[in-house]
C-alpha cells in the first residue's frame, strides 16, 4: 500500500515528497526591493520551481535599505500573513515565474515601512507536459514507477503556447490560471496516465480564451511506511 494518499490536492508540492527530494538540492533566494516590479523566479529545463519560503515586509535593517530613512527601516517583524501561499500557488511547478507584490490583492502589512519581497525555491528536476485545449496530455514512468504531480494548472499565462491560427483576441488574457487538483486526482500513484485538456474537465477559468494544460510531475518508486523507517 502506497504512503501517498490524496484526497486534496493545493498547487504546491506534497510535504512527504518534499522531504525525499529536496536532500542535495541548492536553494535559490531572489529579493526585489521596489513594490510592484517584476519579481522573477527561474529553473533550468528539466526542473520546476518549489517555493519553500516568501516573505512580503521586512526582517532586517539592511535589506534594500538604499535611500531608505532609519523610520522606514526601523521595523523588523514586518511580514504579510500568507504571502507564502499566494506566490506557492502562483509559481509552484513552473519553469518559470514572474509576479509582483500586485498578486497579494492590495493587501500592505506596516505601513511606513519600506518592504520587499523574498523568495526562497528549489529546482526540482521534473517532467514538464504543456496539452492545447482539445488535445489529450499523456504521463508515464517507467516500469516499477508511479507518477508524482507537482503542479497542475489550466488557462494561458503568455501569448506564444498554444496559439497556431488562434484569433489575437483568444491569447490576449494572459492573466487565466486556474491550478487544479483534477490532474492529482486522476493521476495520482498511477505509472501511466491520460487526461483530456477542456473546459469540461478543468471548468472554464476565462470565457473566450483558448487555454492549455500545464503539469509538472516526477517518477519515482512507491514509498512505502518501511521506506520512512
Amino acid at each position: 500500500m502506497y504512503l501517498l494518499r490524496l484526497n486534496r490536492f493545493s498547487f504546491s508540492v506534497l510535504a512527504s515528497i518534499c522531504q525525499l527530494v529536496h536532500e542535495g538540492f541548492s536553494k535559490e533566494t531572489v529579493t526585489t526591493c521596489e513594490e510592484n516590479t517584476v519579481h522573477r523566479l527561474s529553473c533550468d529545463l528539466d526542473s520546476v520551481i518549489n517555493v519553500e519560503t516568501a516573505l512580503y515586509g521586512r526582517e532586517d535593517k539592511v535589506t534594500c535599505s538604499e535611500g531608505k530613512s532609519p523610520a522606514e527601516v526601523s521595523t523588523t517583524d514586518c511580514s504579510l500573513v500568507g504571502a507564502a501561499d499566494v506566490v506557492k500557488k502562483r509559481c509552484n511547478g513552473k519553469k518559470l515565474c514572474e509576479l509582483s507584490t500586485e498578486v497579494f490583492g492590495g493587501s500592505v502589512p506596516c505601513r511606513g515601512t519600506a518592504k520587499y519581497l523574498k523568495t526562497t525555491y528549489t529546482c526540482l528536476p521534473a517532467f514538464h507536459r504543456v496539452t492545447c485545449e482539445h488535445s489529450l496530455s499523456y504521463l508515464h514512468c517507467d516500469e516499477g514507477q508511479v507518477i508524482v504531480i507537482y503542479g497542475a494548472d489550466y488557462g494561458r499565462r503568455d501569448q506564444i503556447t498554444c496559439v497556431y491560427e488562434r484569433p489575437a483576441s483568444q491569447i490576449q488574457n494572459t492573466a487565466c490560471y486556474s491550478p487544479t487538483s483534477k490532474v492529482a486526482e486522476s493521476c495520482q500513484e498511477k505509472n501511466s496516465c491520460i487526461i483530456k485538456a477542456s473546459n469540461s474537465e478543468f471548468g472554464d477559468p476565462c470565457v473566450g480564451v483558448y487555454k492549455y494544460l500545464e503539469v509538472a510531475y516526477a517518477c519515482q518508486y512507491p514509498v512505502t511506511p518501511d521506506d520512512q523507517v
